[in-house]
């Protein structure tokens, strides 16, 4: 009966992904997902709905009815949270219980580490970690402030009113990253237009899902060029230490995690985190004039937006006792990152976004343990010389449209805005 119920699951799936693949995906649209899974993405305005506090303060881990008798459980509270996030001995990320479950086929693992599990994430994360040093990105810092400085140029001269997610939001992390990999200039205007068809894509827009199989291969192609003549970007630099140890696959699959993870989650939230500015004209005027301030302000606003909404699905390696639940063997496990970082544990009125708030990266934004984001600090990075620079060239720059017209992405892993109009003065 499991079987037949895995194979019924995996077939609706493929069904629901079929019809969507030409038009884009949306959670909302798979009929038969019951309102109450679908609830931790849901939001209003920036924040979590209501009823997601409540099940965290009544009922941290949660059994969530999905249908077709699968066992599934909504982890709410941070103390749960990070015992999932960190107990690698007792849940998987391995792309293959996806497979299991779900009928998905291994050609669709879009692989790095995210999906994987020790030895294999060992092996991966040993070869990145050199790589996300702040020696090693200490180097980036003079590019971002000028990657930066370029889009405000850039918003300076397109008129008003300008989309902030077009001109600022989207740019910045992708010719970051461009930096980072070390993507040839004359690759650049490609590299930005897959960039940009992912974003759409896992926003939920109407963008083709091709765009992820045509990023791969052409990833293939760059790390191929670079293979005889290595750069000095992070693909050049794996190829000229490791050589054979990472073939053409494996460095093109952890280029393509680090454009997945690195875009979407750094873009919404620069063009959220404008919004914030925008509406509140304290924290606009505290960021302009204090340079000391941008660390809490970063910090707090990580906690408070928490962009990706909820963590890799986990599955539980065997039975157990978590948060007063019997969890069995073979169980989903969903972290809601959101729920948790509006945990009481981690301080006191934390509904609020406080940007005096003293500098903790104690939050979940960005996971926790050995799948705690890589990129975590090339994305602080950016978000520090941006939020300042964007102040300071347009101090008086306020929404071009009253705020109940803005438009969010609903039911989306990663949340955001796909326009953030303005007018910059």
């Amino acid at each position: 009966m499991t079987n037949l119920r895995s194979r019924i699951t995996g077939w609706l799936v493929r069904r629901h992904f079929a019809r969507t693949k030409k038009k884009g995906f949306s959670l909302s649209g798979i009929p038969f997902l019951p309102e109450s899974v679908l609830m931790p993405l849901k939001r209003v305005g920036v924040d979590p709905v209501a009823e997601l506090g409540r099940v965290r303060e009544t009922e941290p881990v949660s059994k969530l009815p999905v249908p077709f008798g699968m066992n599934a459980w909504l982890i709410t509270g941070y103390d749960e949270s990070k015992h999932v996030l960190s107990k690698v001995d007792l849940f998987s990320n391995d792309f293959s219980n996806l497979a299991g479950s779900f009928g998905i086929t291994a050609e669709e693992n879009p692989g790095g580490l995210g999906f994987t599990d020790p030895p294999e994430h060992t092996k991966l994360r040993k070869l990145l970690t050199p790589e996300f040093t702040m020696r090693r990105l200490s180097r980036l810092t003079p590019r971002i402030e000028a990657i930066v400085e370029g889009q405000l140029d850039e918003i300076a001269r397109s008129g008003a009113p300008v989309d902030l997610v077009q001109h600022f939001a989207l740019p910045i992390p992708s010719l970051t990253i461009c930096e980072l990999l070390g993507v040839p200039y004359e690759d650049r205007a490609d590299f930005q237009r897959l960039s940009t068809a992912r974003f759409d894509l896992f926003g939920g827009a109407n963008a083709s899902l091709g765009a992820i199989s045509e990023s791969l291969v052409y990833l293939r192609g760059i790390v191929q060029k670079q293979r005889s003549d290595p750069g000095e970007g992070m693909i050049g630099m794996l190829i000229k230490e490791h050589g054979d140890e990472v073939d053409d696959d494996e460095l093109a699959s952890m280029a393509d995690g680090l454009l997945t993870g690195g875009l979407e989650t750094t873009a919404s939230m620069l063009a959220l985190g404008a919004l914030v500015l925008l509406q509140d004209r304290e924290h606009f005027q505290l960021v302009h004039d204090q340079d000391e301030a941008i660390n809490p302000f970063v910090e707090d606003l990580l906690r408070h937006l928490t962009v990706v909404q909820v963590a890799f699905p986990r599955f539980a390696k065997v039975d157990m006792e978590l948060g007063g639940k019997q969890i069995s063997a073979g169980d989903v496990i969903i972290v809601s990152l959101s729920g948790a970082n509006r945990d009481k544990a981690l301080g006191t009125d934390m509904d609020t976004f406080d940007p005096t708030r003293p500098a903790n990266a104690s939050h979940l934004a960005f996971g926790h343990g050995i799948h705690r984001c890589i990129g975590a600090e090339l994305a602080k990075m950016e978000l520090r010389a941006a939020y300042p620079a964007l102040v300071r060239r347009f101090p008086k720059m306020r929404l071009a449209v009253p705020p109940q017209d803005l438009a969010f992405r609903q039911l989306s892993i990663v949340y955001g805005m796909d326009k953030l109009p303005v007018f910059a003065e």
